[in-house]
């Protein structure tokens, strides 16, 4: 999978792409990250790529040229079909569908914006869609690419050492995972729970089963909401609920 990544601060995506999965993703050759740089299409020698917004008020605002050639740039290095995805508070929360949605594609272009953001135009010219990684507020949009690009490439068959763990990992299947133990037995007084070191697999599926379900329902209980529960993840949440005294969510 070819990645583009249009960027004012290419330097920052340097590191993502040497370690961990990123970094294995494109060590085993499953994948690109392509690092573009607005600057380089500047018209002026002081490479400018922002100027301020009409209507007035603070910051500036992104023009829509450099960035719209280093976008044409940055598709000629994908393959053709590549989704152009910008990084903005203004787009729709990236999830782990997305996600998934994003690794069965065979490249993306991201855009990394900053300051007060892209003039819409940028947009409109790229016909993109228009990502945000959650409601909160980042100087710019290169460490929300780091992010899609994380949760994107661990996807790709081959980049994770055990193909179960994407299977199993929290959101895969839109719950919370279940909590997770290893040796000691007893760390600072407090034990495993015995129905993991009995051996009783059916015992151990319902407990993880049960306590994803559960903290869930704590943590999270919007993921719960518009999800029909089978007969057993009803029953097991309920039981759940009796043990911590909580009242499970309605859908």
């Amino acid at each position: 999978m070819d990645v583009a990544v249009v960027s004012l601060f290419p330097e920052m995506l340097a590191p993502v792409a040497q370690f961990g999965v990123v970094g294995r993703a494109v060590r085993r050759n499953l994948a690109r990250v392509i690092p573009i740089d607005p600057r380089a299409f500047a018209t002026d020698v002081h490479g400018t790529v922002d100027d301020r917004p009409y209507g007035g008020g603070p910051g500036m605002v992104i023009r829509v040229e450099p960035f719209a050639t280093a976008i044409a740039a940055a598709r000629d290095q994908v393959p053709e079909g590549s989704p152009v995805v910008f990084l903005s508070p203004q787009g729709r929360r990236f999830d782990q569908a997305t996600a998934r949605r994003y690794a069965s594609l065979p490249g993306l272009v991201l855009v990394a914006g900053r300051y007060e953001g892209f003039d819409e135009r940028l947009i409109d010219i790229a016909g993109g869609e228009e990502v945000s990684v959650g409601d909160f507020v980042l100087s710019g949009g290169e460490i929300a690419a780091m992010a899609v690009l994380d949760a994107t490439l661990r996807l790709l068959p081959g980049v994770l050492g055990d193909e179960q763990s994407a299977i199993q990992e929290s959101f895969a299947e839109g719950l919370l995972d279940h909590p997770h133990y290893t040796r000691p037995e007893v760390a600072h007084g407090r034990p495993v729970p015995q129905v993991l070191i009995e051996g009783n697999h059916e015992a151990i599926r319902r407990w993880r089963r049960k306590q994803a379900l559960g903290r869930t329902s704590l943590r999270r209980p919007d993921l719960l909401c518009d999800r029909e529960l089978s007969a057993e993840d009803r029953r097991l949440l309920d039981e759940f609920c009796a043990e911590q005294s909580t009242v499970p969510p309605t859908a």
